[in-house]
């Protein structure tokens, strides 16, 4: 059995950790209310942007668009993948869910090019081999549509340069408190087969789904006419369309990692106040053997004088 003064000096330990862990649950909690205010305000606008230029798009016919066309060449693609995680820890498994689901998608590490915002992403990916373009890390302090504009412009200019053949963007979607989920979305160029499989990103409730599906059942679709030239019209879209969506991501994830934070800094918590119990129960056996060996010696003691 450990010493008192072992015992004494690991719960003394505990308890300095647990302060520690409660206050961290304390400003993560004040932080999610922001964060998530900002995200209940851009979702809509968000998933509004999503859905109005997938329906152009899938309402046109023959578009020609340096940003939509499929990449037609020789050799394997290269993939550009926006990684939002964040520059710190202690967010239970908000950074290694994101890092597990690029590694798990079959990517082709040596024709990847990540484009990080946050450390933990980057430093984990770079550990398993994918090469790392420009960070934006700072962004994550505080993310502004700004910050989502400068990002949106060096990813489309690699992708018009050729430099990157498609995009996609890896992110946590907040969804409540208890619950943070990775998507990776691919966001540039995409066909209709991608348009489908990414129907489901907006959280549109039953009766809106059954609406629209009504509504698109009703009568010819029209073919999309633009003014002025499609070209012309499609730069101006397109980018606004990509800096929206890293916006909504930016947003999003800001709000799950500190809805993962604090949950991790909760169990902490709890899990310190267990420990803190247990070892106070080993403190009072310990300090108990110790009086009984005390008295058993005194009255020892007491038997051989007389």
């Amino acid at each position: 059995m450990a010493s008192m003064r072992d015992i004494k000096r690991r719960r003394e330990s505990i308890t300095s950790t647990s302060q520690i862990t409660k206050a961290m649950k304390l400003v993560s909690t004040v932080k999610l209310q922001k964060a998530k205010g900002r995200a209940e305000e851009s979702k809509p606008y968000f998933e509004k942007m999503y859905d109005t230029v997938t329906g152009i798009l899938a309402n046109s016919e023959n578009i020609q668009s340096s940003y939509l066309e499929a990449r037609k060449k020789e050799g394997p693609k290269k993939t550009g993948i926006i990684v939002i995680t964040s520059n710190r820890g202690l967010a239970g498994g908000y950074n290694s869910n994101i890092v597990k689901m690029i590694n798990n998608a079959g990517f082709d590490k040596e024709n990847t090019l990540i484009y990080p915002v946050g450390r933990k992403g980057q430093e984990s990916l770079r550990r398993l081999g994918y090469p790392m373009s420009d960070d934006f890390n700072e962004v994550m302090n505080k993310p502004l549509f700004g910050d989502a504009v400068s990002i949106g412009k060096t990813v489309t200019g690699d992708l018009v340069s050729g430099k990157i053949d498609e995009v996609y963007l890896a992110y946590t979607v907040f969804k409540n408190t208890m619950t943070q989920t990775p998507r990776l979305l691919k966001i540039l160029p995409f066909t209709k087969e991608d348009m489908e499989e990414n129907s489901d990103m907006g959280d549109l409730s039953k009766e809106e789904e059954g609406r629209e599906k009504k509504e698109e059942s009703t009568g010819a679709q029209a073919i999309m006419n633009y003014e002025p030239e499609e070209e012309e019209t499609l730069a101006y879209i397109i980018p606004m369309y990509m800096n929206s969506l890293i916006f909504g991501a930016l947003v999003e994830a800001s709000a799950s990692e500190n809805g993962a934070r604090m949950q991790a800094m909760d169990n902490a918590t709890s899990n310190a106040e267990e420990m803190i119990d247990t070892l106070g129960l080993q403190y009072n056996r310990a300090r108990q053997a110790a009086i009984t060996q005390e008295l058993t010696e005194i009255v020892a003691g007491a038997s051989a004088i007389e």
